[in-house]
């Protein structure tokens, strides 16, 4: 008899993983391995005010056509399908689910006197702040665009049937449902009272709430069809509180992480304890995750001073910009700093500041890996700060740092030292957002164990030399 070719379609879930410069779609096996990855970019393009903005036309056509070319495909099976993607930014969709406005930057400027009316109304920045857990960023404060759309463009706000966050916006492509998602409503958006734990009393106000869907569990999957084929559909997720899941779903025993990259953000999830005036001003914020428990997390500007800092270094010492990676943790040079052989970060000064370091005279140092260290020492000063902020009241057993910093042995190293009662690692997660978008709804789709393998550890104990 002739050989037939009976290989099986690998069963997948799909994910749409959307950031403002790449746009990727994973297939994920059900083991979470990579099946495939693909990526786009978008020229921006500009709203209606001529400010620059995502090309929403650009993305909505990508997702469909990606999704055609999935089910047209024989080598697999999609499964399920879930999105993550970057937050504070709305797609506001008339009666007839057509979008009716741009999907505006939050980095476009947000009208001062308009901010000014607002906290006016609502009993001032500070208190509303607190009861939001969101500090004052303008459009990052995504409910705030609402109020912004009311009071200026009163004309396209009454064409809005409802207001999507995009991972939403993305969801209800697949689905044609409207819905809205607690991770979305519950980072720095202006929407969510904390202490409450329901909308803040301003949207019932402001004749808001109508234009928000309801909300649908995060980690929950739908049954929907695309174009004829079933399939089961998650939510969607912010995708900082998507990349905690893989920590979540591997270790039971508390912990905190230390996510890295142009800001370092210290996430406990483990303390629920209310946001204090002192912590706001800290710079201190909560976010909703996946479960909808609130997470008390604090901001540090590190790795934007870290990539300018070494910019100043290169050019001063004649050498590559990446040459800090060439540069090992030395204790000696750390202890010339502080005179002390261990306990280095002294917890009793005033809050230290990083940026400190852009003020010191390069001169004053004899070499390249001295000023480094010193650059590193004080980033690391400013981060146990920020960090201790989320600890208080609520300690941990582990503590991980991902991202960039997670491979810098000064820093990972001064991290271990801060922390001696702490098991403290590096850790990775391949595709961390992605990742996380596909275990929020495992159980719906896949019915393997979670694999203990998905997030790469290295320890770190204390270097010191006497």
């Amino acid at each position: 008899m002739p050989a037939t070719n009976n290989i099986s379609p690998i069963p997948v879930i799909a994910i749409f993983d959307i950031g403002k410069t790449n746009k990727k779609r994973f297939l994920f096996d059900e083991s979470y391995n990579v099946v495939e990855e693909t990526s786009s970019k978008f020229e921006e393009t500009t709203d209606d005010d001529g400010d620059a903005c995502e090309n929403l036309q650009a993305l909505t056509k990508w997702v469909r056509d990606s999704m055609d070319e999935l089910f047209q495909r024989k080598d697999i099976l999609v499964k399920a399908v879930n999105v993550s993607t970057y937050g504070a930014s709305f797609v506001h969709i008339d009666k007839n689910g057509e979008a009716v406005a741009p999907l505006y930057n939050y980095l476009k400027p947000f009208p001062k006197e308009l901010e000014a009316e607002f906290y006016g109304r609502y009993n001032g920045a500070v208190t509303f702040s607190m009861h939001t857990a969101s500090p004052t960023l303008g459009n990052l404060n995504s409910g705030l665009q609402l109020y912004w759309l009311k009071s200026r463009k009163p004309a396209l706000f009454e064409k809005i049937r409802f207001s999507l966050h995009l991972p939403q916006y993305i969801t209800y492509l697949f689905t044609g449902r409207t819905y809205s998602d607690i991770t979305s409503i519950g980072c720095h958006t202006a929407l969510w009272n904390f202490p409450q734990n329901h909308y803040h009393e301003w949207l019932y106000r402001e004749g808001i709430i109508p234009k928000l869907a309801p909300i649908f569990p995060s980690d929950q999957a739908m049954h929907a069809n695309w174009k004829g084929s079933p399939i089961l559909c998650g939510v969607g997720l912010h995708d900082s509180s998507a990349a905690l899941i893989p920590y979540l779903a591997g270790f039971k025993s508390p912990f905190l992480l230390i996510s890295t990259g142009t800001w370092c953000i210290s996430l406990n999830p483990f303390n629920q304890s209310k946001l204090s005036v002192e912590e706001l001003q800290d710079d201190c914020l909560c976010y909703l995750e996946y479960r909808g428990k609130p997470i008390k997390a604090s901001r540090l500007f590190a790795g934007y001073l870290h990539e300018q800092e070494v910019k100043r270094l290169a050019d001063f010492y004649n050498v590559e910009e990446d040459a800090y990676k060439n540069v090992s943790f030395n204790p000696d040079i750390i202890s010339k700093f502080t005179g002390r052989h261990s306990n280095w970060i002294d917890r009793s000064e005033k809050r230290p500041v990083a940026e400190d370091f852009s003020t010191l005279d390069l001169s004053d140092f004899p070499d390249y890996e001295t000023a480094y260290h010193r650059l590193m020492f004080s980033i690391a000063e400013a981060q146990v700060y920020a960090t201790d902020l989320v600890l208080h009241g609520a300690p941990v057993n582990n503590l991980f740092v991902d991202g960039g910093f997670g491979k810098n042995p000064i820093y990972m190293q001064l991290m271990a030292a801060a922390y001696p009662q702490l098991d403290v690692y590096a850790a990775s997660v391949a595709q961390a957002t992605a990742l996380g978008a596909a275990l929020a709804i495992h159980r719906y789709w896949n019915s393997k164990p979670v694999p203990d393998n998905l997030i790469n550890l290295q320890h770190y104990a204390v270097d010191v030399r006497v």
